[in-house]
């Protein structure tokens, strides 16, 4: 999503570089650069000026302009500047309350609430013990009930069985009260939304609001939407006073202005990212993380804890093992393939590694996707003991494999040998990680 203003800060970072110390003027300079860079993302303008001045009075400072590293400097000041103004750090969705607590879900139609709700539905459940309970009080929307059933069955998370016609603010109350009685501690509300705040919206939410008394108002927001959202979020905290923001599709193509601005235009913390359409593509937001990977820094906490995810420790030491005794199967990498795809996108995942999104650019990250499940799709064309034993592929068991994969034997010949390759650099690697483990235990 940053990769605009990603690439317009590095130049300017690399025109500071070329200065065994910086004046004034070139202060001046990269400041404007900043500027610009943000305003092209999509900024809002007020938060863009009221960001620049900060940058700017603390790089005129007597440590900055004495500085060997000046551009060292100046990323410290802007990195700082970047996670102060998307909210300094995560907030944790606070659920400390009287259960049921309720959330009320708001935002405009097109903006992700009901597959949100689903997510954060998921995410409450497993990452913190909670009895989630979705509601369908979005009785305008064609399906929108619907919706959210199958998500609730996909995800084995009851849903309030609301019927179409219904009173949206009567659906909340009694859908509170049910989940009290069946000992659901936690109430998902998925309100309706409309093209545009107007005013028979808000007075429904307003309605709603009075009669729930929710713990948490969160708006859902589109990031694609740029600017728009900003004004979106200003209209909707101004009228039901948010407790905190959900921003959908900050893995798409957007500049990422919305992200950078609604935390400083209404004070309401974002709270959750979508990244994803799949349903576990939700995560905390964390403002420094986000603001190490505009500048091109990479973020590991957030790649550790994907393949945390994915993978625990038993698993680790099993492949480790199986590495060390060359007993590394086609089956065994079938399973790292689809572990990697449940991370993520793979330009994503790329991005968090620090310095490789230099040495990716250019790459077409979407054929590199295709390429996983290509490479996924040809194991998934051979027996079990294919699998477990690729010496015995012989031309007509290839042959058999491509045509059931939808390859060529050309792309499975060039898989297989991948594999071997990739196979023999693992080994190696795992011999050199037992050997330096050796070597400390001497020391």
């Amino acid at each position: 999503m940053f990769d605009s203003l990603s690439d317009k800060l590095e130049q300017t970072v690399k025109r500071l570089r070329g200065h065994g110390k910086i004046s004034e003027k070139n202060v001046e300079d990269a400041v404007r650069d900043v500027r610009l860079a943000l305003l092209e993302a999509d900024v809002n303008v007020d938060v863009v000026r009221d960001f620049t001045d900060r940058v700017r009075q603390q790089s005129l400072g007597k440590e900055v302009l004495a500085s060997l590293t000046p551009e060292q400097q100046f990323i410290k000041i802007v990195r700082a500047e970047l996670t102060e103004l998307m909210g300094g750090s995560a907030v944790e969705l606070d659920l400390a309350a009287s259960p049921p607590v309720a959330v009320m879900l708001v935002g405009l139609n097109g903006a992700g609430k009901t597959t949100t709700a689903g997510k954060l539905a998921s995410f409450l459940k497993k990452s913190r013990g909670r009895t989630p309970y979705l509601v369908p009080a979005d009785v305008y929307r064609p399906a929108a009930i619907e919706q959210l059933k199958t998500l609730g069955e996909q995800l084995d998370i009851p849903v309030y069985p609301t019927e179409e016609g219904g009173d949206p603010v009567a659906i909340a109350s009694d859908a509170l009260r049910e989940a009290s009685n069946r000992g659901y501690d936690t109430v998902l509300i998925d309100t309706a939304g409309r093209l545009h705040i107007d005013e028979e919206l808000m007075g429904e939410l307003d309605r709603m609001k009075a009669a729930v008394q929710p713990h948490h108002v969160m708006l859902v927001v589109d990031a694609m939407t740029g600017q728009d959202a900003v004004n979106v979020a200003s209209g909707f905290h101004e009228r039901l006073s948010l407790s905190g923001v959900a921003m959908t599709k900050l893995d798409g193509d957007a500049r990422g202005g919305a992200a950078l601005s609604i935390r400083a235009v209404t004070g309401a913390p974002i709270l959750f990212a979508g990244t994803g359409e799949k349903l576990d593509a939700i995560e905390v937001f964390h403002p420094d993380r986000l603001a190490t990977r505009i500048l091109g820094m990479g973020d590991m906490l957030s790649l550790i804890e994907k393949a945390e995810q994915v993978y625990d420790e038993k698993q680790a030491i099993d492949l480790q093992r199986k590495l060390r005794r060359n007993e590394f199967t086609l089956e065994d990498f079938r399973q790292q393939l689809q572990a990697v795809q449940k991370m993520g996108q793979v330009g994503d995942l790329m991005g968090m590694i620090p310095g490789m999104k230099k040495m990716t650019k250019g790459m077409d990250m979407d054929a590199a996707e295709k390429e996983l499940k290509r490479s996924e799709a040809i194991i998934n064309s051979m027996t079990n003991e294919e699998r477990g034993n690729a010496t015995i592929l012989n031309g007509s068991r290839r042959r058999r494999i491509a045509a059931g994969s939808g390859t060529t034997v050309a792309e499975v010949n060039r898989f297989l040998k991948q594999f071997q390759q990739t196979k023999k650099m693992m080994k190696q690697m795992s011999k050199m990680q037992k050997r330096g483990f050796a070597r400390g235990m001497r020391g």
